[in-house]
């Protein structure tokens, strides 16, 4: 999950590839324009990943909605969109509270009459396609899930996968595209036919604006800022973590191996909250790298911390596609990753150091290679550089409008009038 964002002065990345969406001379809103909602489970999410493709959409025109759990508290949602709604689920599959949404979202989406509902993360994914089934069919609405790595994977328990794989299996019917972003879950979805393929579509993530995440998009002034921020100067060796505080991103591994590195000016750098921080901190301290490390909270500057870093760090044991990666790939700055579903996609072409889960020793060795061969560490971020470019937040759009634009004509015509609010 996304770290989230700390006002630091400024423009963020995010809100500058918001700015960043050209906005179409002939765009018009109408009466009979089209509708899509967009459903995730968090506001965090949305904020992190959407809203660059909301303002595309909006900006051609569209009427863009969303629903997610926080969302009418967030003012950058609110002003992308042209309405949010709050709903009260959580990320706990097993949350009773979580089906008891349906029918709140059946209602809004009824009320409003939209075209597309395109849905992200499990839980809103879920509960979303339970609620539309009947209206689907009533409304003649279209129905995307874009799935950010599937719950069941090679390395999940036997039970788990199995429930998990039943519940995708079964909301499959309640989809009329099903969208993955790495190879090993497209795999799966034809392996074990859970969509007819000619519903099923392979999008490389949800986008990165290259230009916002670049080296020249950072001032030495910035720079200069975080040296004095984090007491250290210019050319001392920085390893990034930018994840979220959760069990699966597996932070206590990059500290263990941390830990084992020798070079005195060496320091670790983790952004993000959640709720290991505080157990993390301890952890550091009982490791006697307490001094070396730096616990940033949630930041709206990556790029900064990108270009000051010698690698990023993201030993993690599930992912989709992570962002982080693609963020550092763009950066041109190497990444030491598990062998893991969507990084192993992020990191062929020798764009980083892949590791096996759990294998602190390996990140350990990687973390000195990186620090002592800046050469070859500076070979493998420009070949991240050039394998970021497939991942450019233009192509997405593209893809994008490709699809909603099949998906509107699988619909009868439109009526020229909206009796719907």
């Amino acid at each position: 999950m996304p770290t989230g964002y700390k006002k630091r002065g400024g423009t963020s990345p995010l809100v500058a590839a918001i700015q960043r969406v050209p906005v179409p001379r002939t765009s018009k809103k109408q009466s009979s324009t089209p509708r899509v909602l967009f459903a995730a489970t968090l506001a965090v999410t949305i904020r992190a990943f959407l809203l660059p493709i909301a303002q595309h959409f909006r900006n051609l025109g569209w009427r863009v909605d969303a629903i997610a759990n926080g969302i009418e508290e967030d003012q950058l949602c609110q002003s992308v969109f042209d309405r949010v709604w709050d709903v009260g689920w959580t990320r706990n599959p097993v949350d009773p509270r979580n089906l008891r949404m349906a029918r709140r979202v059946r209602d809004l989406v009824k009320e409003h009459g939209y075209d597309i509902v395109h849905v992200h993360t499990p839980v809103a994914s879920f509960v979303t396609r339970l609620a539309l089934d009947r209206l689907r069919h009533e409304q003649n609405l279209k129905v995307v899930y874009t799935a950010h790595g599937f719950h069941f994977h090679p390395a999940g328990g036997i039970i788990r996968n199995r429930v998990f794989e039943i519940l995708e299996r079964k909301a499959a019917n309640w989809t009329d595209f099903l969208v993955t972003m790495n190879r090993e879950d497209l795999r799966a979805v034809k392996e074990k036919a859970l969509i007819p393929l000619n519903r099923l579509r392979f999008m490389p993530g949800i986008g990165i604006d290259r230009s916002c995440y670049s080296t020249s998009s950072v001032s030495q002034k910035e720079l200069d800022h975080l040296y004095a921020e984090l007491g250290i100067s210019a050319g001392t060796p920085v390893l990034l973590m930018l994840a979220e505080f959760v069990e699966r991103k597996r932070h206590a591994d990059a500290i263990r191996a941390f830990s084992k590195i020798v070079h005195p000016q060496a320091r670790l750098v983790l952004a993000g909250t959640g709720p290991l921080l505080e157990p993390m901190r301890r952890l550091s301290a009982q490791l006697g790298v307490a001094d070396r490390l730096h616990f940033l909270g949630s930041r709206s500057d990556v790029p900064v911390l990108m270009k000051a870093s010698r690698a990023l760090i993201l030993p993690s044991s599930q992912e989709g596609l992570p962002r982080s990666i693609l963020e550092a790939l763009s950066m041109g700055v190497p990444v030491i990753g598990s062998r893991i579903r969507g990084t192993t996609d992020l990191l062929e072409r020798n764009a980083g150091l892949l590791l096996d889960v759990g294998d602190i020793d390996g990140i350990a060795q990687a973390m000195h290679f990186v620090i002592n061969d800046a050469a070859a560490a500076a070979a493998m971020g420009q070949a991240g550089r050039e394998q970021s470019e497939q991942y450019d937040l233009a192509h997405i759009l593209r893809m994008h409008e490709d699809l909603y634009k099949e998906a509107l004509e699988l619909r009868p015509a439109i009526s020229a009038e909206r009796t719907v609010a």
